[in-house]
C-alpha cells in the first residue's frame, strides 16, 4: 500500500489549517489495509444501465470524458432483455474489457406479495418461495450462457444458491456475485456472513459513517460498492468531498456514480428511453467531477488496472456439506 494511500486528502483542509482552522490529523489505523488483487484500492461502476442503448451512451460519454469504467451494471433484471440484447451489452463491453453486471430474477417488490407496501416494507426485493428462487436460477444460467461475468443477487438464499451453482459447475466458476444495495449489509458480522455466501462485491447503504467503513475492514476484505451518489430511494446522498476517505476507509472499493433527483427507470421499458439515456449520460459526467475531484487533492492514485474484474481470495462457507 503506497503512502498516498493512508494519507488525508480532504478538501479545503490546506487553506483551513493556514486560518488555524485545521482539523485533528486522521488516524493512520483508520485506513484499510486490503487492495484488489493487482493492488489497486479503488475501481468505478457506472450503475442503471439498462439496455445496448443506454450501454452506447455511456461508452461514447465515457470516451469523451476520459472516464475509465471497470464496471457496468443493470436494474431491471436479466428477465427485461432479449437474447440478441444481452449479446450486444455483452459484445460492447467485452471490446473496452469492462465487467457487465446484469440483475437475476424476480424480487419481492415486483410480485404479488403484499408485505412490501407495508410501512414496514416487508422482506423488500428478496425472492419470495421456491419458484422465485428458481427464476433467479434460469436468469442465472441464461445470462452466463450468453456471456455475462457477474450477476447481481437480492437474496442471500440465491447468493448462497448461486455460490454453490458455479462450485458445482452450473454457471463458470469465474462467476462474479454482487449483493444489491437493497439488502446491503450494515454491520460487520453481516458483511463478513455475505462473503461467506458467496458474494464477491457487497453494496452497503450510502449512509454508513466512516468509522462503519473501517470496522467492516476490520473483519472482511471483501470487495465494497459504494453509490458517491445515491438515487433518491436510496437516500439521495452525495458523499462525493468524501470519496478520498471514502476510499482509504474503505478500500477496496467500487465507486458507484449514482444520480439524485432523478426518476425511476425499474423495470425500464422503451417508454422510459429519454429520461433512461439522459440519466445513463449524466452518471458518467458525475464520474468526471468525482475522479476530478480526487485529482485536485493528489487522490487520485491506486486505481486498479483496467480490465481487471476478479475479488481476490475470499473466505466461504464448505459447500461440500451443503444439501439441496
Amino acid at each position: 500500500m503506497t503512502d498516498t494511500a493512508t494519507a488525508a486528502r480532504r478538501p479545503g483542509e490546506q487553506a483551513l489549517s493556514a486560518l488555524g482552522l485545521g482539523a485533528p490529523a486522521l488516524d493512520p489505523a483508520d485506513a484499510s489495509t486490503h487492495t484488489f488483487p493487482d493492488g489497486g484500492r479503488w475501481r468505478t461502476e457506472i450503475p442503471s444501465c439498462e439496455g445496448p442503448e443506454a450501454l452506447a451512451v455511456i461508452l461514447k460519454e465515457s470516451s469523451r470524458l476520459d472516464v475509465p469504467i471497470h464496471r457496468i451494471s443493470q436494474g431491471s433484471g436479466v428477465w427485461m432483455l432479449t437474447d440478441a440484447e444481452i449479446t450486444e451489452m455483452v459484445e460492447a463491453t467485452a471490446e473496452r474489457d469492462i465487467e457487465l453486471c446484469l440483475f437475476t430474477g424476480p424480487r419481492g417488490t415486483w410480485d404479488i406479495g403484499g408485505s412490501v407496501r407495508s410501512d414496514s416494507r416487508g422482506g423488500g426485493l428478496r425472492a419470495r418461495g421456491h419458484d422465485a428462487v428458481a427464476g433467479c436460477m434460469e436468469d442465472a444460467v441464461r445470462a452466463t450462457e450468453l456471456g455475462v461475468k457477474c450477476l447481481l443477487v437480492a437474496d442471500e438464499g440465491v447468493l448462497w444458491t448461486l455460490h454453490r451453482a458455479r462450485t458445482s459447475g452450473i454457471i463458470p466458476a469465474d462467476t462474479t456475485l454482487k449483493v444489491s444495495a437493497l439488502i446491503g449489509p450494515v454491520n460487520p458480522a453481516a458483511y463478513a456472513v455475505y462473503e461467506k455466501l458467496g458474494a464477491d462485491s457487497l453494496n452497503v447503504p450510502s449512509d454508513l459513517t466512516l468509522d462503519h467503513l473501517t470496522e467492516i475492514r476490520r473483519v472482511s476484505a471483501a470487495p465494497m460498492d459504494m453509490y458517491i451518489e445515491a438515487p433518491d430511494d436510496l437516500g439521495g446522498y452525495i458523499r462525493m468531498y468524501e470519496v478520498a476517505e471514502l476510499i482509504r476507509r474503505g478500500a477496496p472499493l467500487y465507486l458507484k456514480f449514482g444520480l439524485s433527483k432523478a426518476p425511476g427507470i425499474y423495470p425500464w421499458g422503451t417508454h422510459l428511453r429519454d429520461v433512461t439515456l439522459d440519466t445513463a449520460r449524466e452518471r458518467v459526467r458525475r464520474g468526471r467531477l468525482a475522479l476530478d475531484l480526487l485529482a485536485r487533492h493528489g487522490a487520485d492514485g491506486d486505481m486498479a488496472a483496467l480490465g481487471t474484474r476478479l475479488p481476490g481470495s475470499l473466505n466461504r462457507f464448505p459447500t461440500e456439506t451443503a444439501t439441496a
